[in-house]
């Protein structure tokens, strides 16, 4: 076992720019490469390997939940105000170096800078809420029915969680998985991607100089059905959280099922927006698409399905089409850049396999539909901010989840019909809608079927607000008190 203690988090790469020393973080300890299996990380800007991330071995991971097992008990027992004290000084520290762990996210991941920071913030926020909400895990004295006897239901925490994190959100997702056990009072083993390593590990290094105790938190990384299956299947594992795609989570719950752990499934979604003819049509406009373009469209809330009153779908149609093809596209290190490019190869050739099928099925191109070419940057993985339109329900990208900077956009002519195709999908994860109408408004809220709603908003997610889906989107939330709610077993009480 080769082991090291962290120093600047940051490591040289070709070229000026650096980026961070990859390491496992086990029990307290950074491990080092050494002998181990190792993967390279590549810029999707630039598509050049800029570092090498070790994978964990069978003993790594058993020595991560050994650490997970023998701490529990004293995490547990720390007073949650001390827990919270030190989730306070790691949001304090996030905070402090925005501006390295920014850099670090955009070069690993591609978003820009200015969503790289605000990422950051976030973060800060989700340990705050879990700092404050942990000191309120509060049970309840029910009412006697004889004297003498006291009946009491107690909170306590569900033991040692593994946390599975998808590249798109490098620190917000961790940060998630991480504040909920840690506020609660669990240890935690967290797998984030290897595709974004370095944004995870900054997370880990602000809670380590917080005064994290160590053992109480391992990031781990490797082949994800070797480690995912490592770590559940482990008698020590009692709560599982993922963030990811469908099928992957339905077979992470079948081997929770084989020891009843229970699990939080945040999962892939189809976003529908209800566009209805008594809006303000530009301010519309201006709001989606700063939000289908964030992140290059790899966001799981993205709004992606449009259905637009057909009195005013053409002039919607155009405007977004003018709007997207203006979007700037680039390095996301490059201050003004609007969108940067999505997070490896796999993700712009998806993206071309759904607009041939469409175009095959006869739906429309206004904008983009290609790969972008960014001047000085002829290997990045961009991609063109895409409007679709007409596009059939026949077409793949009406049935799968795209994931990335295309809009389809189709006509609707009453409330009912429009309903019906943002409630067609297996998928419930989040809905958007526009309207004037109070009334409207009300029955978006009773009908359309997903875990979060935004009317006249694309904001749906704050650190005190539940995070999660319906159908197979998923089931439980992050965030609010149902996050940490996932991180506790009720248990009651009977005295006499």
């Amino acid at each position: 076992m080769q082991s090291s203690k962290a120093t600047s988090g940051l490591a040289p790469v070709s070229g000026a720019e650096p980026y961070a020393d990859l390491k496992l973080f086990i029990a307290g300890e950074w491990v080092a490469k050494g002998s181990r299996k190792s993967q390279p990380v590549v810029s999707p800007a630039t598509g050049e390997v800029i570092g090498e991330l070790p994978h964990a071995s069978t003993e790594d991971l058993d020595r991560a939940l050994e650490a997970a097992r023998d701490n529990f008990p004293k995490w547990r027992a720390l007073a949650p105000h001390e827990r919270g004290r030190i989730l306070r000084k790691a949001a304090d520290l996030l905070r402090e170096r925005t501006e390295r762990i920014a850099r670090i996210a955009t070069i690993e991941e591609g978003k820009t800078l200015a969503e790289a920071r605000w990422e950051v913030g976030l973060s800060a926020e989700i340990f705050e809420w879990y700092a404050e909400e942990g000191r309120r895990a509060y049970g309840r004295v029910l009412p006697q029915r004889a004297s003498g006897v006291r009946m009491t239901v107690v909170k306590e925490p569900v033991g040692p969680v593994a946390g599975f994190a998808p590249w798109n959100f490098p620190i917000g997702n961790p940060a998630r998985k991480i504040g909920a056990a840690l506020g609660a009072g669990c240890t935690c083993i967290v797998k984030p991607a290897e595709e974004t390593p370095g944004s995870a590990l900054e997370v880990a290094r602000a809670l380590e100089d917080a005064g994290l105790p160590k053992g109480v938190l391992s990031v781990v990384f490797g082949v994800p059905a070797f480690v995912s299956t490592h770590l559940i299947s482990s008698p020590v594992i009692r709560a599982i959280s993922f963030t990811g795609s469908v099928p992957v989570g339905k077979q992470l719950m079948k081997l929770a099922a084989e020891g009843m752990k229970r699990t939080t499934m945040e999962l892939g979604g189809h976003g529908p927006v209800l566009v209805f003819d008594d809006v303000d049509v530009d301010q519309v406009l201006d709001l989606s698409v700063a939000a289908k373009y964030r992140n290059a469209g790899q966001v799981c809330v993205s709004p992606t399905r449009y259905y637009v009153h057909e009195r005013i779908y053409d002039r919607f149609v155009e405007g977004f089409a003018a709007r997207a093809k203006a979007w700037r596209v680039g390095d996301g290190l490059v201050e003004g850049t609007q969108m940067g490019p999505m997070a490896n190869p796999r993700r712009t050739a998806a993206m071309d396999m759904f607009i041939a099928d469409a175009r095959s099925h006869g739906g429309k191109v206004h904008a983009g539909g290609t790969p972008a070419k960014v001047e000085g940057r002829p290997n990045g993985f961009y991609y063109s901010p895409t409007v679709l339109s007409d596009v059939p329900n026949s077409a793949r990208i009406m049935n799968e989840e795209p994931f990335g900077p295309v809009a389809i956009i189709n006509p609707f002519s009453d409330f009912d019909s429009a309903i019906r195709e943002a409630n067609r999908l297996p998928y419930g994860l989040a809905a958007y809608a526009f309207t004037r109408s109070a009334k409207t408004v009300n029955l978006l809220g009773e009908q359309l079927e997903a875990g979060m709603i935004g009317i006249n908003s694309y904001q749906i997610s704050v650190p005190e607000s539940p995070f999660g889906g319906v159908k197979e989107s998923g089931h439980g939330s992050e965030e609010g008190i149902e996050g940490l709610e996932a991180c506790l077993v009720t248990k009651f009480i009977t005295e006499s």
